[in-house]
């Protein structure tokens, strides 16, 4: 095989220890670096001594971000690429091996990097992804305080939409501090539920101890910090996303895709389509599109393939509310598919579709246009009539249709 890259140096790296091999028209040299910082300095200068002009290494846990940070610095060429894309023979396997297969292969141009974006993207999306941890952490705290007050046999949620709204706050607040009058906590009810007293009077008869009012009193005071913690992130990823506020507007345009998810979607993938050829090669990267398994002729299991987790669970979201608007195409298409398919498969069909319109308009900066409900059907008009009067006729009926001025 040709040689591509005459310098180059491949590295098996570990939580301790990484293991690195250059290959140069000289030979090959092969060391064993510690992971902490001076090691990795070290590393870094003994690359560049010996004129390396590429590095390659697997993408294995978080254990690359340091190194790349520092290879980038140094504006050397660094591939993380697929461990899958690489594994070598099975049963002639050590660290020695593995680095001197992974630079063996990148001297021959056989390896293709992982998608890696911009310092500033990788920080905007590290902020991005931790605020979705406080998002989520908050809502099983919320679980967890419907699960304290059904434990103490109090109904709230079965009368109030939002538990922690300010009625549902006021209520459990005056628990804690020690009303137990159902007909006291139901004056507490503002607007709309000030309606259902009645019933607010008899779920809140129940019987709450002193651990109980302990664990609410703890839990409360954890949301409010998890409250704080997460304005806090969302004005430093507003002040990040100020050169982006155009293709946030636009992709707000989009039925199910709010602000905060489609700051996700472009923390994700960025703004800059150039890298993805097609928007079928960018769904195969976020994991959303079917995968290829046949054999004899047959077709296997078509489950999507591992992708970026993040986007996808921020897909699947998006493609959940989209079903609950009204005359619009994505819901009609999940509404279609549904039926047929089941509810989750068609979030998955729905989320590919948002994933690729958000190409486009990034591509092409310009807003979502709605088709509307019936575009599918409208699109294969002459199939629905056809399979209509054929359903109408097999029941015993003589069909005659007449188009309406």
């Amino acid at each position: 095989m040709d040689v591509v890259y005459e310098r180059c140096c491949g590295l098996d790296v570990h939580k301790k220890s990484i293991t690195a091999c250059i290959m140069t028209p000289d030979g090959k040299e092969i060391q064993t670096f510690g992971t902490m910082t001076e090691d990795l300095l070290s590393l870094v200068d003994w690359i560049k001594s010996k004129g390396c002009t590429h590095v390659a290494m697997e993408s294995t846990g978080v254990y690359w971000k340091p190194i790349y940070n520092l290879l980038e610095l140094e504006e050397i060429q660094t591939l993380v690429v697929n461990a899958q894309h690489i594994k070598a023979v099975p049963g002639r396997k050590t660290d020695v091996k593995d680095a001197e297969w992974i630079a063996n292969l990148l001297r021959h141009g056989l390896l293709q990097g992982s998608y890696i974006p911009d310092r500033k993207q990788r920080e905007l999306r590290e902020l991005i992804r931790y605020r979705r941890s406080l998002i989520d952490e908050r809502a099983r705290e919320v679980n967890r305080i419907q699960k304290v007050l059904e434990g103490a046999n109090i109904k709230l949620s079965s009368v109030a939409t939002n538990v922690l709204g300010k009625s549902g706050r006021a209520m459990m607040e005056a628990m804690i501090q020690g009303v137990d009058d159902p007909a006291v906590l139901s004056e507490l009810a503002q607007r709309r539920l000030k309606n259902k007293k009645g019933e607010l009077e008899r779920a809140l008869q129940g019987l709450i101890g002193p651990h109980q009012k302990l664990m609410l009193s703890t839990q409360l005071q954890h949301i409010d910090f998890l409250d704080q913690q997460i304005a806090k992130l969302d004005e430093e990823i507003k002040a990040r996303m100020l050169p982006f506020e155009e293709d946030l507007e636009l992709l707000d345009t989009i039925p199910g895709v709010g602000r905060r998810t489609a700051e996700q979607i472009l923390a994700e993938i960025g703004t800059d389509m150039n890298r993805f050829p097609t928007a079928a090669h960018l769904c195969s990267w976020a994991g959303m599109a079917p995968g290829n398994n046949e054999s004899a002729g047959k077709r296997r299991s078509g489950r999507t393939r591992k992708g970026n987790k993040k986007l996808r669970s921020a897909l699947v979201e998006a493609a959940r509310a989209a079903a609950r608007t009204k005359n619009t195409y994505l819901s009609a298409q999940y509404n279609r598919l549904a039926a047929r398919r089941g509810a989750n498969r068609a979030a998955v069909a729905v989320g590919h579709t948002i994933l690729t319109i958000t190409y486009y308009i990034l591509v092409r900066k310009q807003s979502y246009i709605e088709l509307g409900a019936d575009y599918y059907e409208q699109r294969k008009k002459d199939a629905v009539i056809k399979q209509s009067i054929k359903r109408l006729e097999s029941l015993g009926y003589k069909v005659k249709i007449e188009e309406i001025a």
